[in-house]
């Protein structure tokens, strides 16, 4: 929902800009057009009349520190008021510079003839372009991975004998790392003993083995426990290369059932076929686990370890906050800017681009006492759950972003609402707000309880 409702904005800054209906004299670049042919809109931003023109199409002192195309023409008051003060003007769309030309140098390269070009296995083989990573040059695909290393045959000898390709220097052989497989190291197997799962993974196919079951120079620089079993095309072809192998911690002898203390079925996920525990591991476990849910999902669980599905992996210490980092623009500026956050140390417009993202100055004013957490997005919160909405109206499914999976109704806050709230869906999502607010991932804000 939120990509669909930017992306309307950002068309509608762009129409608003180029359409000289709209604004008649945006043409003319070396002035800016007078207060009467500029159509500011209205005062329904959330920031209206409050100082600051925070209409993105204008520039200039006059304006917020942030603009956002949801406060497209809807900020009246204010712009007008800068635009006459001379304090904004109207942005004037530049032209994109020419793109850099493509410039080609053919190195000296062996004969066709003397190059081993593979076969046409590669699920792009025959398309046109060369996918063999051993390539370089205007005649190989934008994405190159080593799941196509000599898999692309006809493309690639095509390529090299019209010059849009050259062979780049194979790698030299790295020395065996401590994982490495030899005669003296147990890892070391036959492919065919691997179960190496499925493509689940959001990393699977991209060239990198994202299984953290292997190591090697083929494998991701980050591997987690969520992708174990989960990018079978990347880490077999690693390991048919020799760049991954299977680390030597894998082969300790799982507990018996009667030692791992399963819990009970209260999670909201329970019962469902997938196991929803994050201590468990494996095919049979749910894509995205979460830590409310441990000791919470025993059938599933129990019967996907049962099934060799799921490998437990031992108890887990209770969630601490995750400040995040400081990727945000406003970061380290004495402001916390992260919307998880309240109180008279927090930046006046909080934005969902900056969640986590405002770590050290949110973290300090937190210890100096000037913001606090709401509490929806504390951990002791989440993990309370499920809780009783038996007093809370709302209200029916009308909204077009209905059963989506994210509350839409503006009522309410939390990680699990939507990312743009509109007041035309407030008591128009029931279902997934009801499910959202009996697992502890949205609060009620305002006093409408029965």
């Amino acid at each position: 929902m939120r990509t669909f409702r930017h992306v309307l904005a950002g068309s509608l800054l762009g129409l608003v800009l180029i359409n000289g209906t709209a604004v008649p004299s945006l043409a003319q670049s070396s002035q800016n057009p007078g207060v009467t042919d500029i159509d500011f809109g209205d005062d329904s931003s959330d920031w209206a009349k409050d100082g600051e023109c925070d209409d993105p199409r204008f520039e200039g002192p006059g304006t917020a520190d942030e603009l956002v195309d949801a406060d497209l023409m809807k900020d009246a008051t204010d712009c007008r008021a800068a635009y006459e003060a001379g304090t904004v003007t109207l942005r004037v769309p530049a032209d994109p510079p020419p793109p850099p030309p493509v410039v080609f140098t053919p190195l000296d390269q062996p004969d066709a003839d003397a190059i081993d070009f593979g076969d046409d296995s590669s699920e792009w083989a025959r398309d046109g372009e060369c996918d063999d990573p051993r390539f370089t040059g205007p005649g190989t695909a934008a994405e190159l991975v080593e799941a196509d290393r000599m898999k692309d045959a006809t493309d690639c000898r095509a390529a090299f004998e019209a010059g849009t390709v050259t062979l780049i220097e194979e790698k030299e052989a790295e020395p065996p790392n401590e994982g490495a497989a030899t005669p003296q190291n147990p890892v070391s197997r036959s492919i065919d003993d691997i179960e190496f799962g499925d493509d689940s993974s959001e990393w699977a196919r991209d060239g990198e083995c994202d299984d953290p079951r292997f190591t090697g120079p083929g494998t991701a620089a980050e591997l987690v426990e969520a992708d174990r079993m989960k990018d079978a095309t990347d880490c077999r072809a690693a390991f048919e290369a020799g760049t991954v192998t299977l680390r030597d911690e894998e082969t300790e002898a799982q507990p018996p059932l009667s030692a791992i203390d399963f819990g009970d079925d209260s999670s909201h996920w329970a019962r469902d076929g997938e196991c929803d525990d994050p201590r468990f591991t494996g095919p049979g476990v749910a894509g995205t686990t979460l830590d409310e849910d441990i000791k919470r999902d025993a059938t599933d669980c129990r019967a996907a370890v049962e099934a060799g599905t799921a490998t437990y992996t031992g108890e887990r210490e209770a969630a601490e906050f995750d400040f995040g980092s400081d990727f945000s623009r406003w970061a380290n500026d004495g402001e916390c800017d992260d919307l998880r956050f309240e109180g008279p140390g927090t930046n006046k417009k909080l934005l969902a681009e900056d969640l986590m993202g405002d770590a050290t100055d949110c973290r300090t004013l937190l210890e100096e006492g000037k913001v606090s957490i709401r509490l929806v997005y504390t951990p002791e919160y989440a993990a309370g759950a499920p809780y009783d909405s038996s007093g809370i109206d709302f209200g029916d499914n009308s909204s077009s972003y209905s059963n989506d999976g994210e509350c839409d109704d503006p009522r309410f806050e939390g990680p699990g609402t939507a990312t743009t709230l509109l007041d035309s869906d407030r008591l128009a999502d029931a279902d997934d707000c009801r499910e959202a607010y009996e697992a502890g991932t949205v609060v009620l804000i305002e006093s409408e309880r029965d």
